[in-house]
């Protein structure tokens, strides 16, 4: 048993080390600076109640079950034309991680508040 708990205990240190890299990648961004990619198709919206680098994470270890969950509960989902102008109008503070070939934005906590 041993050799089942070293697999599990290597495979989610690599998970950490993985969230962590990722979580350094994070970015803030303008919605003028992401337009380029909106026009792509290449940007994915991820709701302000989920974890920004959890969803990147499960991307980048395709982790089907996950992201399907958030696409049926509308949680994930590839950013749409209302919303695009709602953020070109508003301008809101985003915060971005890049997955490639997706580009992973979330409106900033607290941004709908102001």
């Amino acid at each position: 048993m041993t050799d089942t708990t070293d697999i599990h205990s290597a495979a989610a240190a690599a998970m950490e080390i993985l969230y962590a890299k990722l979580l350094g990648e994070t970015a803030s961004i303008s919605w003028a600076e992401l337009q380029p990619f909106f026009a792509r198709g290449a940007l994915l919206w991820v709701s302000a109640e989920l974890d920004l680098v959890a969803v990147a994470l499960a991307v980048a270890q395709d982790d089907k079950a996950s992201i399907a969950a958030w696409l049926a509960a509308v949680q994930v989902g590839k950013l749409e034309a209302v919303q695009a102008t709602d953020w070109f109008e508003r301008d809101p503070p985003l915060w971005t991680v890049v997955v490639a070939p997706w580009v992973l934005v979330q409106e900033r906590a607290g941004a709908a508040l102001h």
